[in-house]
């Protein structure tokens, strides 16, 4: 028995969906003489650097910061996108992360090696008239971020056609 469904389903007829706007871009990052990094994607642009007390001009967020900053961001949107599928009140979501035990993960990765962070705390609070069930729900879906998932199932960097030797 064959069952129809309709194009706009992912049926017969329908357009492939699209990529994401980030696949298969370029991000990325110059730095000069000091540490101020400046780092491009699209038409964005963003500053990294390093603390004064690591003799950077602290004039943007580490790299360690940075990835912080992209997964807490990669879980409040995957939150958004599920609640608004479902139809659920959610006014606001606000994710903190930090690494632990220690507060400053770059001189602990100087220290001991990037193997001695080996978790990453997170409080999330959600605004909005929202029930146990749902509160609890957006929390697993914040865990099912494709960023999250990425760096829990670990990511390869491989050179690419014109990389320096």
């Amino acid at each position: 028995m064959t069952t129809h469904v309709p194009p706009e389903q992912g049926g017969a007829g329908a357009e492939a969906p699209a990529a994401p706007t980030y696949v298969g871009r370029w991000v990325s990052a110059r730095v000069g003489r000091d540490f101020l990094t400046i780092l491009d994607s699209r038409t964005h642009g963003i500053l990294a650097d390093e603390p004064t007390a690591l003799g950077g001009t602290d004039l943007g967020m580490t790299p360690y910061e940075l990835l912080l900053a992209s997964l807490s961001s990669c879980m409040a949107i995957t939150m958004r996108m599920y609640a608004t599928r479902k139809g659920w009140p959610l006014e606001g979501a606000h994710i903190q992360l930090r690494t632990a035990p220690t507060r400053d993960p770059d001189r602990e990765v100087r220290i001991k090696g990037a193997g001695s962070v080996t978790r990453i705390e997170r409080r999330i609070e959600l605004d909005g008239p929202l029930t146990a069930e749902q509160r609890q729900r957006l929390v697993e879906m914040a865990d099912r971020c494709p960023i999250k998932r990425n760096l829990e199932a670990g990511l390869e960097v491989v050179s690419a056609p014109g990389d320096v030797p």
